[in-house]
């Protein structure tokens, strides 16, 4: 079946940009687009969608608060936060709200369709070195700047293993690297990612880098911060 797409943004340039490469691909189809966040939210009442490209900056409902909104719903839709680096700091507050990820708009086709394929499998949509030089700019946006941090009581249901495992997440490294790191199998390593997203109730992994860096546990520049 094919990846049902939506995209969302203000600019019709743009959107026609993406559809036309999303539309050459055999296992992707462009069900529906959306000016705004408004329109989003009302269109995807009538519309099966997989995944929704969500622009951040745009008038009436901006795409962080669309992204809230949309996944606060059940079974709601995997979301593609697209965004300028340079300006789109809102982008951050995004992955809290429940998107995937996100990525620069300037993306290659390549890397595009690839994300959509990896959020839509369940995949994080963020390359692990991308997330770890994003979290290192907004760190100081979060709640405790990412120094102190705020306690989650969450953490003391992991196990010595699966704080490791959350540690190197944070840092960045991927199911592979961290299988290396601590002479385990890639199996093994998802098997413990899975946990953790259950015991801290998380959605993703990109989201376990969020909390390592509100709790301190990481704080920019990717070091580990004290043991709690």
């Amino acid at each position: 079946m094919s990846i049902r797409v939506m995209l969302v943004d203000d600019q019709v340039l743009l959107r026609t940009g993406f559809r036309m490469v999303l539309a050459a691909q055999p296992d992707m189809e462009v069900v529906a687009e959306a000016g705004d966040g408004v329109e989003a939210l009302r269109v995807l009442r009538s519309t099966e969608v997989d995944v929704v490209l969500m622009d951040v900056r745009m008038p009436r409902l901006d795409g962080v608060e669309a992204t809230r909104r949309i996944c606060e719903q059940e079974g709601a839709p995997k979301v593609i936060i697209l965004t300028t680096f340079d300006l789109d700091e809102y982008a951050f507050s995004a992955l809290k709200a429940g998107a995937g990820g996100f990525m620069l708009k300037d993306v290659p086709p390549g890397e595009l369709l690839a994300a959509i394929r990896a959020v839509h499998s369940g995949d994080a949509v963020v390359a692990p070195s991308t997330t770890r030089r994003l979290l290192d700019r907004f760190a100081p946006m979060l709640p405790g700047g990412g120094s102190g941090g705020r306690v989650r009581p969450e953490l003391d249901r992991l196990t010595d293993r699966e704080r490791e495992v959350v540690l190197l997440v944070a840092q960045g490294l991927s199911n592979s690297e961290i299988a290396a790191r601590l002479v385990l199998s890639e199996a093994t390593v998802k098997t413990h990612v899975g946990r953790i997203l259950t015991k801290l109730e998380l959605r993703d992994r990109v989201q376990v880098v969020v909390m390592a860096y509100e709790t301190g546990l990481v704080r920019a520049g990717g070091s580990a911060g004290p043991a709690r």
